[in-house]
Formats: structure tokens, sequence, C-alpha cells
């Protein structure tokens, strides 16, 4: 048999899709499982978008050019402008297939193999599949969750910098944290990024879920360092369409962008069909968004007070995003959420998660797990006591 490769064999597994065997034979057993696991949102898609999709007037679903179609691209520069940021559709925008291949062809760029690049940990745990599969080293740094896993100390991302480093890579809002950058830790990135001539690659895929009145600072944003900027986005969250697989590579530096765009020509174009979706979702109402931010609190709320009511639970209040990390009374949450889908129901019902250890590069954190408040509110509190009584049982048997 011919042999496989090493890529393949280090390549890691999803943490929030490894599980999937046991949901699946949860169900197969008449139980109800209640998916904190995965961002798949249940806010419904804009109906323009649908509806577009519907009256699709063409006799060729046909390729797009490979940095996606034009007038899609003046679209985003249209979005990108009303929230302060000013791009040249033709040079400052590639249009990609989700942003997974954003970060990807962004990687392909920028470093050759054995590089390293920094990250703030607990991160999304697809970088690590990403740096693996361009031959990258993540080099992480540990926030920590009795401060909301704001920054690490800058002095602790320097000294992690070697010959090898070329950039670093932020998720703002964070998954799987939810934590949203200040305006100041912005400004620390970017002295550092400067000082040392680094890419910072910056995921703003949640931008517009942000709650309690907090602002978002774009890395876009950033004076002195524009060369040095490569921006992740993506449709997929925005306007809950995450099957339209389709994303955006942003840069003002023209000589990465050309080069991202071989890639593009490699892989051909990005979908049509996505784009024809992307394009009509530009035209949303503000009114969508307010009405999506509002549920998303309260969604959020549920979750993560009901949660921190639980005895020996600690779990930050999220800023962004529809994520949260808890920090459970117990010392494997590998084990405890195989055992609540294999062995645990309460009334019929259980909980999949996603163990938090798969977010980390190389902290032994094990008691945490991510959350995903993507359901309805009534389904969010049967979930929480459905892991307080799962924790009571857990407990007294581990």
């Amino acid at each position: 048999m011919p042999k496989l490769s090493n890529k393949g064999k280090v390549m890691p597994s999803s943490p929030i899709r490894k599980l999937v065997p046991f949901a699946e034979n949860a169900k197969a057993k008449g139980t109800t499982v209640y998916h904190l696991n995965i961002g798949q949102p249940d806010i419904e898609t804009p109906e323009l978008v649908l509806e577009e999709l519907q009256n699709i007037d063409r006799k060729v679903i046909e390729y797009s050019h490979s940095a996606g179609f034009i007038s899609y691209r003046k679209g985003l520069a249209d979005y990108y402008k009303n929230i302060g940021i000013p791009l040249n559709p033709e040079k400052e925008i590639m249009v990609t297939t989700g942003g997974s291949e954003a970060l990807i062809f962004a990687f392909q760029c920028c470093f050759e193999p054995g590089d390293e690049i920094i990250i703030p940990e607990p991160f999304y745990a697809n970088y690590n599949g990403f740096a693996t599969s361009c031959g990258i080293k993540v080099v992480s740094v540990t926030a920590k969750i009795e401060n909301g896993f704001a920054l690490p100390p800058i002095a602790e991302l320097e000294a992690k910098i070697t010959s090898k480093t070329k950039g670093i890579l932020i998720c703002n809002p964070g998954n799987p944290t939810g934590y949203l950058y200040k305006k100041s830790e912005m400004n620390a990135l970017k002295k550092i990024v400067k000082k040392h001539d680094l890419f910072l690659f910056a995921d703003e895929v949640y931008r517009e879920f942000c709650y309690d009145g907090s602002e978002h600072h774009s890395a876009m944003k950033l004076s002195e360092i524009e060369n040095n900027v490569v921006l992740i986005d993506s449709v997929s969250k925005r306007y809950s369409m995450c099957g339209a697989r389709v994303g955006a590579l942003i840069s003002k530096n023209h000589d990465f962008m050309e080069m991202a765009l071989k890639f593009g020509q490699a892989r051909l174009s990005p979908p049509t069909l996505g784009q024809i979706a992307g394009e009509a979702a530009l035209k949303t109402p503000p009114s969508y968004f307010s009405e999506v931010i509002d549920e998303y609190v309260e969604r959020r709320d549920i979750v993560v007070d009901g949660l921190n009511k639980i005895e020996g639970v600690i779990c930050p209040k999220p800023q962004g995003a529809f994520y949260a990390i808890a920090q459970l009374p117990i010392k494997d949450a590998d084990h405890f959420c195989q055992w609540i889908l294999e062995s645990f129901d309460y009334n019929g019902t259980t909980v999949m998660m996603a163990p938090a250890s798969g977010f980390y590069a190389n902290s032994k954190i094990k008691n945490q797990v991510r959350i995903a408040y993507v359901l309805k509110k009534d389904l969010l509190e049967k979930a929480v006591l459905c892991i307080e009584k799962a924790l009571d049982v857990y407990q007294k048997s581990f």
C-alpha cells in the first residue's frame, strides 16, 4: 500500500465535529440533542437573499473572475466604505470560498514551510488545520479566563518572536471566547507589528455582533501598518448563510493581493451561486442586524447567567460573536462531552458541546468547553438545565 503523508497524519481532528458519531447514536436511541457545539445559527437568512436565489435568471452557472464578480467586489467596497474602510474593489478585495480559503491563501502568500505565526489562545480550532496544511508552526500565547480572555500582555507576545516569526493572527470578536479587543489592545498590536515588520491577520467575520454598547475596532483602521494588515471576512455568520461558502481576502498591500490572485486562479473561481447570494445580502437593511443583535444578547444572558449559577462553573460574559468558554468543575472536558452524549439524558434530552482543549495549541487546560448560543431561547434554557443535571451525576460518578 502506498505511504500516506506525514502532514495528513498530524492534521488535527475538529473538536467541533469529532463527537458527531456519539450525537448520532444518541438521536438513534430517541434522545433529543441540543447542539451547542457548532456556530450554525438558527437565525433566518435575509429573505431578499432567498428570493434572489429562487429567481435566478441565468441559462448557465458560469465561472466568475478569479477574484470574484466585479459587481460583488464593488458592492463589498461600498459596504466597507460605510464602516470607514475605503477600498479599491479591483486591487484590494478578492472573493474567496469562505473565510477559510481566504486565510489559507494568506498563509500561502506570507509564509515559507517552517515559519511561525503567533496566535492568542484559545483560538478557532481550524487555524491549527490551516497552519498544518501550509507547513506553518503555531506559537500560542495563552489568554486567561480570569480576565475574560483579554489580549495577553504584549511583552508575552513579543517574547515569542523569533527569526522565523512572520505574523500574528487575531479573531475579533473572538471565536471561541466572544472577546472583543479594545482600542488600546489593537494599538498595542500595531506597535509590535510595526516594530518587527510582521503581518497582522485579522479575522473579523463576527464584526456586526458587538454587545452592550461596545465598539468594534478593525485592524484595517490602524495607521502606519496598512501594508502589514490582511483582513479575513465572510458572509457565513453575518447573514446566517454558512452554506454559501463565500468570504473575502482584503489588504492594502497590492503585492500581496497580486500574489493571492495567483492562488485564486489556480482554483479557478469562487462559487457563482454563493456570490449571487452574497451580493444580494449587501442590501440587507440595518433593522435585520438590530433584531439579530438583540436576540443574541438575550441568548447570551440565558446561557452565561445560567451557567454561572451552577456551583463551580466560571463563564465570562462575551462582548461579541455568539460563543462562550465555560470552565466546569471537572478534570477532563473531552471525557465529559463524550459521556453526556453517550451515557446521560435528562427527560430524554442531552447536550453536545465542543471540548475547549481543541482550541488551545500548547496549553494543558482540560476543564473548559466552548458553547455556541445559536439555539432558540427556550431550548437554551433546557440545555443549561441539562448541563447542570449532568454535572451533578458526573461529579458523583468520576
